[in-house]
């Protein structure tokens, strides 16, 4: 199976909610299936099989999960197939459900139930033709480049007061800014890591720590002494280094900095550092830049030998980390290397997109994406399985999680 999160935020650019899209095969290995949505025409939800096995909580947190439901998989049993609180669940449905009675019906069933439902490629001129689904709908996604926004937010503050609006495909800052001027409950879209082309002159003298200490691991063969010196001026990154001492030892009292660095030894502290200093490079940017580095960089390690690449895990996992690093410093992506000094193969990938780690980061982002005719035509060149693709991608969340202490 192919899964992946696409997160939804408010006009603060907080994360409230992330929708679930899923595909259970590749599609060019199995052309019929072409065409009929994220569940394969088969009647289980191909996203809830994700969520049972790995638990609401590993995926989103506290927040809501949308889950794409079509014109077959919404009559399935979904309590069955997952035993998630209903409310954390909002059932996406796509433009295969019509406004037929048989569809009021099981809308009407699944809110019985404390289901939430959502509605997404719904045009201008249907929305008459699906008021009785509206009247039970909590969350319309609409698309700003296709449905008169204006219109419709007219439309369903007068006649369905209730439902929560969502502006997606949001692409570019500029969109974003736009769109805020009407208050929409959710937004959607890449409009939060567009690359940098014009930043400032100097960097925070905080920041300026932090890329210190990263140069200093990403040494060869650095100095434990000079690194906890460095770590020493930071309060946040003291504590977070006792806070992961403290879980990997037992009965083991911890008498300076210094001697917890040597305690993770150099291997494990430069990974260390190099997640912990990303978390607090991003404090001032919206919570999903964090997520979104780190996820990428656990990602690209765990594709390594997937790609055959498996003597540049450490490798990819750095160029997972600073694909996002022009956002970080707020400079183009050519500048902010030029401060955090990386190896040539990973500057190739991330200024050009070239070279040989340039094809793992080409596929995470499709992944991420849920570009799943692009990712499956990769995954076929190369004879990569969906299974090994999906594991790698389910373990990273599970990393990203106990990450930040959620069991």
């Amino acid at each position: 199976m192919l899964a992946t999160l696409i997160p939804l935020f408010d006009e603060t650019l907080a994360v409230k909610a992330y929708s679930l899209f899923a595909q259970k095969k590749n599609y060019l290995l199995t052309p019929s299936l072409l065409g009929t949505g994220s569940n394969d025409g088969a009647v289980n939800i191909a996203g809830l099989d994700l969520i049972e096995s790995m638990g609401i909580e590993t995926l989103s947190a506290d927040k809501e999960v949308f889950v794409e439901v079509n014109n077959i998989s919404i009559f399935s049993d979904i309590n069955d197939q997952c035993q998630t609180p209903h409310e954390r669940l909002v059932l996406l449905a796509n433009n295969t459900i019509t406004p037929d009675e048989v569809y009021v019906k099981r809308f009407k069933e699944l809110k019985k139930m404390k289901y939430k439902i959502a509605i997404r490629k719904l045009p201008d001129d249907k929305f008459e033709a699906y008021h009785e689904l509206l009247l039970l709908t909590d969350y319309i996604l609409l698309d700003h480049n296709k449905n008169d926004m204006k219109q419709a937010k007219k439309h369903f503050a007068n006649v369905y007061p209730h439902i929560k609006l969502c502006a997606v495909h949001v692409d570019s800052q500029e969109e974003f800014d736009e769109l805020k001027k009407d208050r929409y409950d959710l937004y959607e879209g890449g409009f939060f890591r567009i690359p940098v082309t014009r930043g400032e002159e100097e960097v925070a003298p905080l920041k300026a720590n932090y890329i210190e200490l990263l140069n200093l691991v990403n040494d060869r063969d650095f100095d434990l002494t000079k690194a906890a010196e460095v770590i020493g001026r930071d309060t946040a990154l003291v504590i977070s280094l006792l806070k992961m001492v403290n879980k990997m030892t037992v009965n083991s009292e911890i008498t300076s900095i210094r001697h917890a660095a040597a305690m993770l030894g150099q291997k494990e502290l430069k990974k260390w550092i190099n997640t912990a200093v990303t978390n607090e490079l991003c404090a001032d940017k919206p919570s999903e830049i964090t997520r979104l580095s780190l996820l990428r960089a656990k990602f690209a390690e765990n594709l390594a030998p997937v790609f055959e690449m498996a003597v540049h895990s450490s490798e990819l996992f750095l160029m997972g980390l600073f694909s996002v690093l022009d956002l970080m410093l707020d400079k183009p992506m050519e500048e902010a290397l030029e401060i955090v000094k990386v190896s040539k193969p990973i500057e190739n990938a991330l200024i050009y997109r070239s070279g040989e780690l340039a094809p793992v980061l080409d596929f995470i982002i499709q992944y991420e994406n849920a570009s799943w005719q692009e990712v499956s035509r990769q995954m076929l060149l190369k004879q990569i399985s969906i299974e090994r693709v999906y594991d790698a991608y389910t373990k990273s969340l599970q990393w990203y999680r106990e990450l930040f202490g959620v069991e």
